[in-house]
C-alpha cells in the first residue's frame, strides 16, 4: 500500500523536495525524500554578452521579488515536511549537505531507540562516485534521503520489491537496501582479486626493480574498499545495539550478517597477501644487495694483487727490482697472475665465492629441492626411497589460484 504527498522546494534553479510515504503489511513506514535539482530557464533566452550591462536588472526589480517569494515558499514547505516528522527535523538540517560517513545510536519517549546517519557508498566502477545514503530508522519508520536517482532505480526492482514487502520491521528494510548497496562492491572486490593475481604471477615471473609501485598501488585500492567496507559494518553493530532480539532472529539480518563476514574475511586475505608481496620483495631486494656487494668484494680482493705491485712499481725511484732485467715485465705479470689464482682457491675453498663467479644455471631452480634432498640424504647416509618414505606418494601440487567471479 502506498500514499503519496508530493513537496517541491526551489522550483526555480533550486532543489525540489519530493516526499513519499509507503506503507507495507506489517505496519511499518518507508518515508522516501527525494532531491531533485533543477535548472531554471528564462522564457526570454539567454541574455547577450554585448548588451550585459545596459540588461542588468535595477535593484528590487521584479526577479527579486520572485527570488525571495520562492525562498519564503521553500522554507514554508521544509517545515511541512519537518511537522510531519518532528523527530527527524534535526537529522533533516544536518544530513542536507554531508558528504562524510556518520552512524549514531539515540532514543526518545516517542520513537524509542533509533539510529541515523550517513553512509558513503560507491554507485559504478569509478572509485571517485561515491554518493551518501542518508537514513534515519526507528521500529516502525524509516526515513531516507536521496539526491541520486541510481539508488531509487535499484531499489524499485521486482526482486527488492518483494523483499521489502516481507520484512517484519523497519530496520530489517534496511538491511535490505544495504544489500543492494554493497552489489557494486563484490564487482569491485572481484576486479581487484583479479588484479592482484596478474599482480602475483608478474612476480613471480619477472621481478622487476619498479614492481613496488604497483604493490602499493594494489595497497591504496585495499585502503579504498576497507574505507566503504567500515561504515557498513559500524551500521551492522548500531542497529544490533539499537534493536537487539527484533532484528537478530530476522532472515535479513542474518543473511546480511554472513554477507559482511564474507567481505571481511576476503579484505583480510587480501590484506595478508599484499604485506606478503611486500615481504617477499624487501627479501629479494636485500638478496640482491647482498649479492652484489659479495661481487665487488670479491672483485676487489682478486684485483688487490695486482693493485699493490701496480702501485709499487709506479713510484718515482731510480731503481726498483727487476727494473732493468730483460724479463722483469713477464716476472711481474706471472706474479699477479700466481697470487691471484691463489686468493681464488683460497676464497673458493672456504666456501665464500658460491655461484656468483660461475653464475647461475635455469635447470638450477628445477632440480634445487631434488638435489638438497640428495646431500642430505648423502650426509645422512640413508637412500633417496628410504627418505623420501618409500610407499608413499608425493602430494599433489597446489591448486591454482582462480577468482571468485569464475566460480
Amino acid at each position: 500500500m502506498m500514499e503519496g504527498s508530493v513537496l517541491e522546494i526551489g522550483q526555480a534553479g533550486g532543489k525540489s523536495m519530493i516526499h513519499r510515504v509507503l506503507q507495507y503489511p506489517a505496519e511499518w513506514e518507508w518515508h522516501v525524500l527525494q532531491q531533485e535539482r533543477q535548472q531554471a530557464v528564462s522564457a526570454d533566452g539567454l541574455p547577450s554578452r554585448k548588451f550585459k550591462k545596459n540588461n542588468s536588472p535595477p535593484a528590487g526589480s521584479e526577479s527579486d521579488i520572485k527570488l525571495s517569494q520562492e525562498t519564503e515558499d521553500q522554507e514554508s514547505k521544509l517545515a511541512r515536511i519537518k511537522a510531519a516528522l518532528p523527530e527527524c527535523a534535526a537529522w533533516l538540517d544536518e544530513c542536507m549537505e554531508r558528504t562524510t560517513n556518520q552512524v549514531i545510536v539515540s532514543e526518545s519517549l516517542e520513537s524509542g531507540p533509533y539510529v541515523y546517519g550517513t553512509v558513503m557508498f560507491q554507485a559504478s566502477e569509478q572509485h571517485s562516485d561515491t554518493i551518501p545514503f542518508h537514513f534515519w530508522l526507528s521500529q516502525n519508520r524509516l526515513v531516507t534521503l536521496h539526491d541520486d536517482l541510481r539508488l531509487m532505480i535499484r531499489l524499485q526492482a521486482d526482486t527488492v520489491v518483494a523483499r521489502l514487502e516481507s520484512c517484519s520491521s523497519a530496520p530489517e528494510a534496511l538491511f535490505v537496501m544495504v544489500s543492494v548497496v554493497l552489489a557494486p562492491f563484490h564487482g569491485g572486490l572481484d576486479e581487484f582479486e583479479y588484479r592482484l593475481g596478474q599482480l602475483e604471477g608478474t612476480m613471480r615471473s619477472s621481478n622487476r626493480t619498479g614492481l613496488m609501485d604497483v604493490i602499493f598501488e594494489r595497497r591504496y585500492d585495499l585502503l579504498h574498499w576497507s574505507h566503504l567496507f567500515l561504515p557498513i559494518r559500524e551500521l551492522h553493530g548500531a542497529a544490533k545495539e539499537a534493536f537487539m532480539d527484533l532484528l537478530i532472529e530476522s532472515d535479513n539480518f542474518k543473511r546480511m550478517t554472513h554477507r559482511l563476514d564474507r567481505i571481511e574475511n576476503l579484505l583480510k586475505h587480501y590484506a595478508f597477501e599484499i604485506d606478503t608481496l611486500i615481504s617477499m620483495d624487501g627479501s629479494i631486494s636485500s638478496f640482491r644487495g647482498n649479492d652484489i656487494m659479495k661481487t665487488l668484494t670479491i672483485f676487489t680482493v682478486l684485483f688487490t694483487p695486482a693493485s699493490v705491485l701496480a702501485a709499487i712499481w709506479g713510484t718515482n725511484f731510480n731503481r726498483l727490482p727487476f727494473d732493468e732485467h730483460k724479463w722483469g715485465f713477464a716476472l711481474l705479470c706471472g706474479i699477479v697472475f700466481a697470487v691471484t689464482v691463489l686468493i681464488y682457491i683460497w676464497l673458493w675453498r672456504k666456501g665464500w665465492t658460491g655461484d656468483l663467479l660461475t653464475g647461475r644455471k635455469p635447470t638450477d631452480k628445477h632440480i634445487m629441492g631434488q638435489g638438497e634432498s640428495l646431500k642430505i640424504s648423502e650426509i645422512f647416509g640413508i637412500k633417496q626411497s628410504q627418505a623420501s618414505g618409500g610407499d608413499h606418494a608425493s602430494p599433489p601440487p597446489l591448486p591454482k589460484r582462480r577468482s571468485r567471479s569464475s566460480k
